[in-house]
């Protein structure tokens, strides 16, 4: 084991050398919002795909920079009803790792690529956007669409903003897709028994309204199993029943925000399902230092879908994850460590890591990581060294 991670980190820095001899000052590739308004992704993202509190702004307003519009953007059709974009949006994201994983007996495995998306988005017409990415290759396989949503912006001259379309319910917590570890945020993604319900792609309406007092209000309707495809009445939803997540936070100061979160449903197979969750959350620090605290508890009264209903059974956990980022949104080194646990009366959902995770931002859009995870429930290690790029 010891020489695997000796070996690993030895890639790593080899790689690493090699990288930092051959870039040039010039060879910044940048993605499509950044090529619209020609700024740097340093904008939105530090470091990529993390976002500053400018990028949630920059989003959450159709992805429009305020009193700015880009020069050209729609080609002039003559016709006053159409806004037709000229240059069509598209960017990619790019994954590769080296990756040992103590629980299978493989010696070090070439994950690359990992991940490998196209994505677009942008503004359709004035308050109106859109954003997709589909997926070429997910762990070898073509995924296809996750995130895609139109977006109505300032509803009635308001702060309303309504979201149609597949999105995740955990959004309006903290985003699974810009993270910066190799390790995911498990309690997002947990499924209890045979339930379909987790916080991660669902389909539906999410509707946000921010109150002039740094209060945001996130009330969302869904169709409570996930992004599977339409049966043979081209019907998404799998039952009579909508579900329902709903989040309140505030801004304390300038360092420090909390959360509220609540979601109810149920579910139907042969019997019904009803489940609820219940948690909060907190965001402390500045540009150096952040941390971010989730917890969850959850509660399902059928899920295994029996006949005669079981005792409820309870899943409860989250996560807490610390960022260093030395010089603040110019760091060129960073440091993650993130706490993963989920306690269920099911066992096999029972989960707990601690992870580490050093980064490297090569170029404003290539990122190299170092990362190691202990998996505390089952005493497995798993050690991963790669890439992210955006372009």
């Amino acid at each position: 084991m010891r020489k695997i991670l000796i070996a690993i980190l030895g890639v790593y820095i080899l790689v690493l050398s090699l990288a930092w001899v051959i870039q040039t000052d010039t060879a910044n590739a940048v993605p499509a919002f950044a090529r619209k308004y020609n700024m740097s992704c340093t904008t939105c993202h530090a470091p990529f795909p993390r976002l500053k509190a400018y990028g949630d702004e920059f989003a959450g307003n159709g992805f429009v920079l305020k009193d700015q519009d880009a020069p050209r953007y729609f080609v002039g059709t003559g016709d006053e009803h159409l806004d037709l974009i000229r240059d069509f949006p598209i960017a990619a994201r790019f994954e590769g790792f080296i990756k040992h994983e103590t629980v299978t007996d493989r010696e070090a495995d070439f994950t690359s690529p990992y991940n490998l998306k196209l994505i677009s988005g942008g503004a359709l017409t004035k308050d109106i956007a859109y954003y997709f990415y589909f997926f070429l290759s997910e762990r070898g396989e073509v995924a296809g669409i996750e995130d895609a949503y139109i977006m109505f912006n300032n509803l009635f001259n308001s702060e309303l903003d309504v979201y149609l379309g597949q999105f995740q319910v955990s959004d309006p917590l903290f985003k699974r897709e810009v993270r910066l570890s190799y390790e995911d945020y498990l309690i997002y993604k947990t499924k209890v028994g045979e339930s379909g319900v987790n916080l991660a792609y669902d389909r539906g309406a999410m509707l946000t309204y921010g109150f002039p007092g740094g209060t945001d209000i996130i009330v969302e309707i869904l169709n409570g199993n996930g992004i599977g495809e339409a049966d043979d009445f081209r019907v998404y939803d799998n039952d009579k029943y909508k579900n329902f997540a709903g989040r309140i936070s505030q801004d304390i100061g300038d360092y420090l925000r909390i959360g509220g979160f609540g979601y109810f449903g149920k579910e139907k197979s042969d019997y019904t399902n009803e489940i609820w969750m219940a948690g909060g959350d907190m965001t402390a620090g500045n540009d150096k230092v952040e941390l971010n605290v989730q917890y969850l508890e959850r509660r399902d009264d059928n899920p295994e879908f029996a006949e005669v209903k079981p005792s409820e059974v309870e899943t409860r956990g989250g996560l807490a994850e610390l960022i260093v980022m030395p010089d603040g949104e110019r760091s060129r080194w960073y440091a993650v460590a993130l706490y993963n646990k989920v306690d269920s009366d099911i066992d096999d959902n029972d989960y707990e890591s601690i992870t580490a995770h050093v980064g490297h931002v090569l170029r404003t859009n290539i990122r190299l990581i170092l990362e190691d995870t202990y998996d505390i429930e089952n005493e497995e290690n798993r050690a991963v060294v790669g890439f992210v790029v955006g372009f």
